[in-house]
């Protein structure tokens, strides 16, 4: 009875505030509708430099070819290696490409000639992929001319690609599930815990402490009511999913929807720590801000876990969201049971317990 009152505080007190309802919801339409076109993992639109000095029919079938391509735009095509570099020192070029001399002559003759790729590696990573996508093709235009001049029929290897769960390399199927576990980590870890700091500030926190609710049922009714939003909230990231990217989960929604329950428990568990350690909300928030960017950056939605430091990949087995991450991808994308889950579904609860543990045990009732 003493937690349905408590239920009913939170609710008029939630739904009072003209702001936060227009916020939970608006939030996630916001992050699944732009977030999926801002985070491309595709390198397109690299600015080119060719400096062509061969002037033949081969050269400029070459540039036809790169400049074809949606991932290189042709900035400029000047006369010397020396004017490119003048483009890269101001910015406006990423690759410089130089064709030889006698770029043409030497296939005809049978040599070997030796394109020139310079990358502007300021940015690491838009130079590395940029300069492999262009490699790439300049090695499909080297097996093209080569196949043109045989006049004998050569053995060769015929090779079939096939890419298992994602066949058109759609990379928002990766990305999409991910954010929503991101969704799911602010709203249900951010949110309880200002609430229950701001109690504190205004002071009607003190009413509860001199009531007769213990700490459990005051805990679980602040809790509830941020569950019940993230379901509501991660069943409208399923729905913008399906009508906007036509990504629908190859597994069942069941278990998404049970290994969610967990994670949202173990994230409110950890926001429930930080607010009894905290005075002012300032304070809570600076500390969540923290541990949020920390476990989003080491989740793996940005960045491979199998390509982060050894000593990284071991501080993200401390992280509950890497595991919710996991879960999300692989029901999305393979089907993954809930026995294929197993690993996950034990880590979860493990956090869960431990944080909502750790929980009541910190919240200290001064009657």
């Amino acid at each position: 009875m003493i937690l349905k009152y408590l239920l009913e505080k939170e609710f008029k007190q939630l739904l009072r505030n003209a702001f936060l309802p227009r916020l939970i919801l608006i939030f996630p339409c916001m992050i699944m509708l732009l977030m999926p076109w801002a985070m491309t993992l595709e390198i397109k639109n690299v600015s080119l430099c060719v400096v062509d000095n061969d002037h033949t029919i081969s050269s400029r079938r070459l540039i036809d070819k790169i400049t074809a391509s949606d991932y290189f735009k042709l900035v400029s095509t000047p006369s010397s290696y020396q004017q490119a570099m003048e483009e890269v020192d101001k910015g406006n070029v990423n690759i410089i490409m130089e064709i030889p001399a006698n770029f043409e002559s030497d296939y005809v003759n049978g040599s070997t000639p030796q394109i020139l790729i310079a990358a502007n590696a300021v940015d690491g990573m838009k130079g590395n992929i940029g300069s492999s996508y262009l490699s790439s093709i300049v090695s499909n235009f080297a097996s093209e001319i080569k196949v043109s001049q045989t006049v004998t029929p050569t053995i060769g290897i015929k090779e079939s690609t096939l890419n298992l769960f994602n066949p058109n390399l759609n990379y928002k199927v990766f990305m999409i599930p991910a954010l929503m576990a991101m969704l799911l980590t602010l709203l249900c870890g951010f949110l309880p815990t200002l609430n229950i700091v701001g109690e504190k500030e205004i002071g009607t926190i003190e009413q509860i402490n001199v009531s007769p609710v213990n700490k459990f049922t005051f805990i679980l009714g602040k809790l509830l009511p941020y569950w019940l939003i993230g379901f509501i909230v991660l069943s409208i990231c399923f729905l913008i999913a399906w009508l906007f990217y036509d990504i629908t989960p190859v597994g069942n929604l069941g278990v998404i929807y049970l290994f969610s329950l967990i994670f949202v428990v173990a994230m409110s568990g950890m926001g429930l720590v930080i607010s009894n350690n905290s005075s002012t909300i300032q304070q809570a928030m600076f500390v969540m801000w923290f541990f949020m960017l920390l476990l989003i950056l080491m989740s793996g939605l940005f960045t491979p876990i199998s390509s982060m430091p050894k000593w990284a990949q071991l501080i993200t087995y401390c992280n509950p969201l890497r595991y919710q991450m996991q879960m999300m991808r692989m029901v999305y994308l393979k089907g993954s049971g809930f026995f294929d889950l197993l690993p996950q579904l034990f880590a979860l609860l493990a956090f869960a317990f431990v944080f909502n543990s750790w929980a009541v045990i910190s919240y200290r009732k001064q009657n």
